[in-house]
């Protein structure tokens, strides 16, 4: 896990989702926008966040799994960011960026939280789970670390960020 630094200049928004034009071009080796958008923090709306990623990145070709991968791993730091970041207050908003350079898909997912560390990325114990001897929940982390090729944390006093990164060279081979 890396840091990753917020540079202030996202813009807040209250509302349930707003759009933020995407897909600038930019010059070769850096990122272009294909999304920014905020969604409310409201339980479920992750969903949303997970379905304007993987709507994002339709135009980079990605093979379905890895499209899945993706989708999964913002809904889990998404979620995170609502339940943690943001307290469930729905007037927080969770701002995400989708990024793409050349080999490189970043999602940024920012919240309300101001930066704090996160624990270490442990294994789950399934076994202790489904006895029920560990709670059922404390799957995030190990989901998102696990689906994405890099993951960076950090943030000012203010937000809390999570950079998910895929490294694109070689996706088109990682199957359908």
């Amino acid at each position: 896990m890396r840091q990753a630094d917020y540079d202030g200049s996202h813009e807040q928004a209250g509302g349930a989702m707003r759009q933020v034009e995407g897909g600038d071009a930019a010059p070769k080796g850096e990122e272009r926008v294909l999304a920014h958008f905020s969604i409310s923090s409201e339980p479920g709306n992750e969903r949303l966040a997970m379905q304007q990623v993987t709507d994002a990145v339709q135009e980079l070709a990605l093979p379905q799994r890895t499209i899945k991968r993706l989708g999964t791993a913002v809904a889990e730091a998404t979620m995170n960011a609502i339940e943690h970041g943001n307290q469930n207050r729905a007037e927080l908003p969770v701002e995400i960026q989708v990024l793409a350079s050349e080999g490189r898909l970043t999602v940024q997912i920012v919240d309300q939280g101001g930066h704090r560390p996160i624990p270490d990325v442990t294994t789950p114990d399934l076994e202790a789970k489904l006895a029920e001897l560990d709670r059922p929940r404390g799957w995030g982390l190990f989901l998102i670390k696990n689906l994405v090729d890099e993951m960076e944390v950090g943030g000012d006093e203010l937000h809390h960020v999570l950079r998910l990164s895929l490294h694109l060279e070689g996706a088109a081979s990682d199957g359908q």
